[in-house]
C-alpha cells in the first residue's frame, strides 16, 4: 500500500467505527425503569420492531438532526452518535410486561431512536401526525408516551 494512502485508510477506519457505533439496529437489553417494566429487551431491523417476541413493521421516515436528538433525547449532542424517526403501528390494546401498554389506550405510531455508543434511547408517540421534535412543542405534547434506554 502507497504511504500516502494511510492516513486515509486510518480516517476511514475511524468514521467507520463512528458510525457503526451509532446504529440503532439489533438487540437491545432494557435498563431504564420505564423499560423494565413495559417493554423489556428490544431488537430492531431494517424493517421491524420486536417486542416481547411480536413484531411489529417499521418505516424509517428520516434521520434525526442533532437539534431533533436533543430535544428528545437527555443527551449530549456533540458525542458521536445517531438517531432515526420511525413510523409504526401498535395497537393501544396490545398488553405487554407486566399487563403494561406503551401508550395507554392510543395507538403507538412513531418512535424516534438515537443511538451513542453502547446505548439506545427510544421515544415513542402516539397520534397520526409526525411529532415535533422541538424542546417547546414536546414540553407541550400530549402524545409523548415514554422515554426509554437500552444498551447493547
Amino acid at each position: 500500500m502507497d504511504k500516502r494512502m494511510l492516513p486515509a485508510a486510518a480516517l476511514l477506519m475511524v468514521v467507520c467505527s463512528v458510525l457503526c457505533a451509532a446504529q440503532d439496529k439489533g438487540y437491545w437489553r432494557a435498563v431504564s425503569s420505564n423499560a423494565s417494566k413495559i417493554t423489556g429487551d428490544i431488537t430492531l431491523s431494517e424493517s421491524k420492531l420486536t417486542i416481547n417476541f411480536i413484531g411489529y413493521s417499521l418505516a424509517h421516515i428520516h434521520d434525526l438532526t442533532t437539534a431533533e436528538a436533543g430535544a428528545a433525547f437527555d443527551i449530549d449532542v456533540n458525542a458521536p452518535g445517531g438517531g432515526s424517526l420511525y413510523r409504526l403501528k401498535i395497537p393501544g390494546d396490545k398488553r405487554f410486561l407486566h399487563h403494561n401498554t406503551l401508550c395507554g389506550s392510543e395507538d403507538t405510531e412513531w418512535m424516534a431512536t438515537y443511538a451513542e455508543g453502547r446505548t439506545l434511547h427510544v421515544a415513542l408517540f402516539s397520534g397520526a401526525e409526525m411529532p415535533v421534535l422541538t424542546p417547546d412543542a414536546l414540553a407541550s405534547s400530549s402524545e409523548v408516551c415514554g422515554l426509554f434506554s437500552y444498551e447493547h
